[in-house]
């Protein structure tokens, strides 16, 4: 009777048809795009900032654990519910709805609220000549705005690191378990929490009351960190304590309302340079010397080992076509209706579990080839490739180093036609799904799937791994790629049959230990990894009563952040 209640009162705010209750219809929100699962009683898609709010007064008066959710693209669980041993009932209340932007200052600085996606934003400022802080990757999925500044995430691009702002409005519970608007937006709004929603939602404020107080709306460090080559921490790192500021670096411990970021000047001209090599310290030396030496950073400098090039190719093909096909707009509209394929397919039990990914991969067997042949001929020759994208003054300095470089060092480059250059970012971005739906059409054959993200330090000449034999008799494959200026890697791995993936992880988290290394990089903690003291201490200040996300970062789910 409980249940029925609050499902009777948030219809009376958001609609019966804004509710879900049904479990075949939870599943979207209720289980995580890559990673994690759990049971919520309800998810609720609110229209307006004060539908959210008057949730949150009600969830807050009848101690109701609350899981912001926007999109629900990442990779760690940590925008659902995870497991079902919460001692009070969950509700996920999803923002997807309230999808507006306002640009600001000429274009220089936009306001998104609570569900705006990147692809949106890129779309609106296109006519102001800026961009917003990704281009690709979560982009390309449909990812948040909210969610990138929540989880300080990081990317492929050099120059601009992780999300980071200092302006948002949010709500949180104090330590007396009240909840309160936050209004760090300087902007004028008002002074009640209606009023300022209000005002805010609709547009009703001046350009007199947007304030100018130095506030940061971007990481303006970034590129100094990424230059000093020779330090012996890495570049970037979610548990970054120069990087958790109210909203930034949240994880779902506050319900974000909006933020105000900066936006950077589109480049006149992009080149991109396909670079390959067969020893990992040619890269070594290319990325210290472009770093040290450029007077012009790359724009973004993706790795991806040969390995991880031909997984892609045959596991990503579908991906890579949808996106060059139909456009990075339907993308999120394939992922709705891969997951209700799926929920069909359960309920009719001759078909196989993840129809939808079995069926794709079949389909996508009668496509030819979809990779430019330099690209294929590269494959062939080297094991290492790198994509790097440089712009205006960039692409000069770029030419004139990589004509001279190989003069006496292994390996080639080539300059990438507008046609190459899409595919080969393309299918970098893509290759991130190819150990997942590996993993799913051979399940029966191996164990666990893992999927790493670690930051290197800068100084690390070492940045290739290669694992105690030990260990490595263990893994059935290795797929590895990621950003090689900032040394972040994305380690995937599948072990064999019969190993324990989690003993054989904790190995492995201790080998990056001892190497100065930290994880995550930039897909935050979730439900995957340990939140490190830092990270944990900034949680509890933001939500002292752990209602907002509990057990994020595998701390506890108890009320107050008791332990058992």
């Amino acid at each position: 009777m409980y249940i029925k209640n609050i499902i009777s009162e948030i219809k009376k705010i958001s609609g019966s048809k804004y509710i879900i209750t049904e479990d075949w219809r939870k599943q979207p929100y209720s289980k995580g795009w890559r990673y994690g699962k759990g049971n919520a009683f309800a998810v609720v898609k609110p229209g307006t900032l004060i539908e959210i709010w008057k949730i949150l007064e009600l969830c807050v008066k009848e101690d109701i654990i609350i899981i912001m959710q926007a999109a629900n693209t990442g990779l760690t669980g940590g925008s659902t519910p995870y497991g079902d041993d919460y001692e009070r009932p969950v509700i996920v209340l999803n923002t997807m709805r309230i999808d507006d932007i306002h640009i600001i200052k000429d274009g220089k600085q936009i306001i998104g609220l609570t569900g705006s996606t990147l692809y949106n934003l890129e779309k609106k400022l296109k006519p102001y000549k800026r961009e917003p802080h990704s281009i690709i990757g979560s982009t390309s999925i449909g990812a948040s705005i909210i969610g990138g500044i929540c989880n300080n995430a990081g990317g492929s691009l050099v120059q601009r690191g992780p999300s980071y702002t200092q302006m948002a409005l949010y709500a949180k519970i104090n330590k007396n378990g009240k909840l309160e608007l936050v209004n760090e937006l300087d902007i004028n709004l008002g002074s009640s929490p209606e009023e300022i929603l209000s005002n805010l939602q609709n547009k009703n404020y001046k350009k007199s009351d947007i304030k100018n107080t130095g506030k940061l709306g971007s990481d303006d460090k970034y590129s100094e960190i990424i230059r000093k080559i020779n330090e012996d921490t890495p570049s970037r790192f979610n548990s970054d304590s120069r990087l958790l500021y109210g909203a930034s670096g949240s994880a779902g411990k506050l319900a974000v309302f909006a933020v105000r970021l900066d936006t950077y000047r589109s480049p006149k001209e992009n080149k991109v340079f396909y670079v390959g090599t067969n020893d990992p310290d040619v890269f070594w030396k290319i990325r210290r010397d472009i770093l040290s030496k450029f007077k012009t950073l790359p724009t973004l400098g993706d790795y991806l080992h040969r390995d991880c090039y031909d997984a892609a190719k045959k596991y990503s093909k579908d991906t890579f076509l949808v996106i060059e096909r139909l456009g990075t707009t339907f993308l999120p509209t394939l992922f709705e209706l891969k997951r209700r394929v799926d929920i069909l397919a359960k309920k009719l039990k001759f078909f196989p579990d993840n129809f939808s990914d079995r069926l794709m991969q079949f389909l996508s067997n009668f496509w030819p080839n979809h990779l430019p042949k330099r690209m294929e001929n590269f494959r062939d020759l080297y094991e290492h490739h790198w994509v790097i994208e440089m712009s205006d003054e960039g692409i000069v300095e770029a030419e004139n180093y990589f004509s001279e470089i190989f003069k006496n060092q292994d390996g080639d480059y080539f300059i990438c036609n507008e046609f190459e250059s899409k595919k080969a970012s393309l299918h970098r971005f893509v290759s991130a799904s190819a150990i997942g739906r590996y993993h799913i059409l051979n399940s029966k054959n191996h164990g666990d799937m893992m999927s790493l993200d670690i930051a290197f330090p800068r100084n690390e000449k070492n940045w290739f791994e290669k694992l105690p034999k030990e260990i490595d008799e263990l893994l059935e494959m290795k797929l590895y790629y990621g950003h090689l200026f900032c040394h972040v890697l994305h380690q995937n791995y599948i072990v064999k049959k019969g190993v324990d993936g989690d003993e054989l992880k904790k190995k492995l988290l201790k080998i990056y230990d001892k190497r100065g290394a930290e994880y995550p990089a930039e897909h935050n903690v979730g439900h995957e990894y340990h939140a490190k003291p830092s990270l944990l201490n900034f949680y509890k200040q933001l939500d002292p009563t752990n209602r907002f996300n509990p057990g994020i970062g595998k701390t506890t789910k108890l009320k107050d952040w008791k332990q058992v």
